[in-house]
């Protein structure tokens, strides 16, 4: 092994709105700047005792990143107990749907949806 994983970092416009978008989505402490993680002045890192810890950086001219195209560089996966219901709490907090699947003909509806934060970074819901 080389080394550890110790967060991930996500380049936005606002990084307080956004860390405030994840941590009602996920739950958690938003702590800003973090010396630990070395991120300071622009930028919020959210911890919880069940997760990797989110970190997001101010980046004055963030572009979105496109949900398909080749560049794309990172999708986060949540798991929830209830989609149907996460599907509307992220909608409320400001999440974009992008698009959805693995849901076969006997399936009651998609096994995962695709939306993108405020910032444009995909993310997809998947049930237990």
């Amino acid at each position: 092994m080389t080394g550890r994983l110790r967060c991930v970092v996500l380049d936005c416009p606002d990084s307080r709105e956004l860390a405030r978008f994840y941590r009602e989505m996920l739950g958690g402490e938003i702590t800003a700047p973090d010396p630990g993680l070395a991120v300071g002045a622009g930028s919020a890192v959210l911890r919880d005792a069940h997760g990797p810890v989110l970190a997001f950086q101010d980046v004055a001219d963030h572009r979105p990143p496109v949900w398909g195209a080749p560049e794309q560089q990172v999708l986060l996966d949540v798991r929830v107990p209830d989609p149907a219901a996460a599907h509307e709490t992220v909608l409320a907090l400001g999440a974009v749907p992008l698009g959805e699947g693995g849901g076969g003909e006997d399936a009651a509806g998609p096994l995962w949806r695709v939306y993108a934060d405020p910032a444009g970074h995909p993310f997809r819901l998947m049930g237990d």
